[in-house]
């Protein structure tokens, strides 16, 4: 009887730690369910996206939650246009400031990748930059923050956007809902913004110009990027566009 006494109260004291594993076991496999449902919803859209235009991004629902704190109301600014309507010296600016080697590569532009890491073990200034298809995938899916997870998920999701929307549909979205200033949004609405004209009527100047600020697209100014733009345009030249 007293054996059987002390192989209850063992067991009574094992049972809480069980108890634990238990739970953690059932978070982490309803986690990995939750993470991966989330990862198809993202491949679902990017499909649909093939034919419909996003209704928003999440650099735009990141601006407007901003813009409730901030001191000026959010104000957006973004007209849809097929790529065939946006002029094709934007086209060729936007690439060359970008991601020169967009028709090239698959998502990832993996002799840009090497070099900056040449650099950086060189203790050199790093480029930073990430492909279009990169870019476009961040700004439809996570917003501007930073952090490992953000970049793993980013990177199984870019060869996706690649299979399923192709370069040009990742072009076309791509000029669409990219930043091009506070609350300024896509080619259309930057041209009027910033040169009074259409995306299609937007001269070859003018479009390296608006190509120089997307790397800092709320602090940068067209008319003071001519330094940078002529580079942009000297880009252009090199490869005959």
């Amino acid at each position: 009887m007293e054996k059987l006494n002390k192989g209850v109260a063992a067991a009574n004291v094992a049972e809480p730690g069980a108890v634990r594993k238990g739970w953690v076991r059932r978070a982490v496999v309803w986690t990995a369910v939750a993470v991966a449902g989330v990862w198809l919803l993202a491949v679902v859209l990017l499909v649909v996206m093939k034919w419909v235009d996003p209704p928003t991004t999440m650099v735009q629902m990141e601006r407007r939650v901003q813009g409730w704190f901030g001191a000026k109301p959010y104000e957006k600014q973004q007209t849809w246009e097929p790529l065939g309507q946006i002029s094709p010296q934007l086209q060729h600016a936007v690439i060359s400031s970008e991601d020169g080697r967009f028709y090239m590569h698959h998502g990832f532009d993996w002799e840009a990748i090497q070099k900056d890491a040449e650099k950086d073990m060189e203790g050199g200034r790093l480029r930073g930059g990430s492909t279009i298809t990169q870019q476009l995938v961040k700004n439809l899916f996570f917003g501007t923050g930073r952090s490992w997870v953000r970049k793993g998920a980013e990177t199984t999701l870019v060869p996706v956007a690649e299979v399923v929307l192709g370069k040009q549909r990742i072009l076309e979205i791509y000029l669409n809902v990219v930043e091009w200033g506070p609350g300024v949004y896509g080619a259309e609405a930057a041209c009027r913004n910033w040169d009074r004209v259409s995306a299609k009527a937007v001269s070859r100047d003018e479009a390296a110009r608006l190509a120089a600020i997307l790397p800092a697209p709320r602090k940068r100014h067209p008319e003071r990027m001519n330094g940078y733009s002529g580079i942009i345009l000297e880009r252009m030249r090199q490869v005959g566009w």
